[in-house]
């Protein structure tokens, strides 16, 4: 197979698995979401869901959050990892939401990225999930696939991310993104799933 034809495969094979891709983060507009992927830095969807409900009983738009003391958002978001780092981002960018956007989450990838604690990543997710606009947000988890699958011999996610937009068609990034999360958690894991011959993806693109 070509790299071309290895990538073709995998989006045929993961639209047959995954049809449906609900999104993993428990959310109810862009901020929520936008917090919710800041949370799961290094912390799993499922903790990430266990904390939001009572973070966003206390606070879920910016102007309530702005007035929420750092040391609140730490106590509650604690179980998720980096609590200062996170509680003092969360805090500072609903501020600045609040008074550079009117409380609103800007749908522009410069905008989102100027915020504390939102790196590319997160903000190809909200961009992708909240507004609909065409990202491929890569973690390490897409990139382990990507190298495992041979579509990028990228050293790190920013490499990554351009050679997957390359092979895969521009329309189906934002489905394909969350389709290649849910086959590693299932098929391909890091550890004890697949040594990148078991699974049926990796057996077939590398002619095992």
């Amino acid at each position: 197979m070509t790299k071309q034809e290895r990538a073709d495969f995998i989006v045929k094979r993961l639209e047959e698995l995954y049809p449906e891709t609900p999104i993993p983060l428990d959310h109810s507009d862009p901020y929520t979401l936008l917090v919710a992927v800041l949370l799961s830095a290094q912390c799993t969807d499922v903790r990430v869901n266990q904390v939001t409900p009572a973070l966003f009983k206390l606070a879920d738009s910016p102007h309530k959050m702005m007035h929420v003391a750092v040391e609140d958002i730490k106590a509650i978001i604690r179980p998720c990892g980096l609590s200062p780092r996170k509680s003092k981002a969360i805090s500072e960018l609903s501020r600045i939401l609040v008074e550079r956007y009117g409380g609103e989450v800007p749908a522009d990838f410069d905008a989102l990225e100027e915020l504390p604690g939102v790196g590319h990543k997160t903000a190809s997710v909200v961009m992708a999930q909240a507004f609909g606009v065409p990202a491929f947000p890569v973690d390490t988890h897409i990139h382990r696939l990507a190298k495992r699958w041979r579509l990028s011999p990228g050293k790190n996610v920013v490499e990554t991310e351009r050679y997957l937009k390359r092979l895969m068609p521009r329309e189906k990034w934002n489905k394909l993104h969350l389709q290649i999360i849910f086959y590693g958690r299932e098929y391909c894991t890091a550890r004890g799933g697949c040594d990148g011959s078991v699974c049926e993806i990796c057996s077939t693109v590398n002619g095992s």
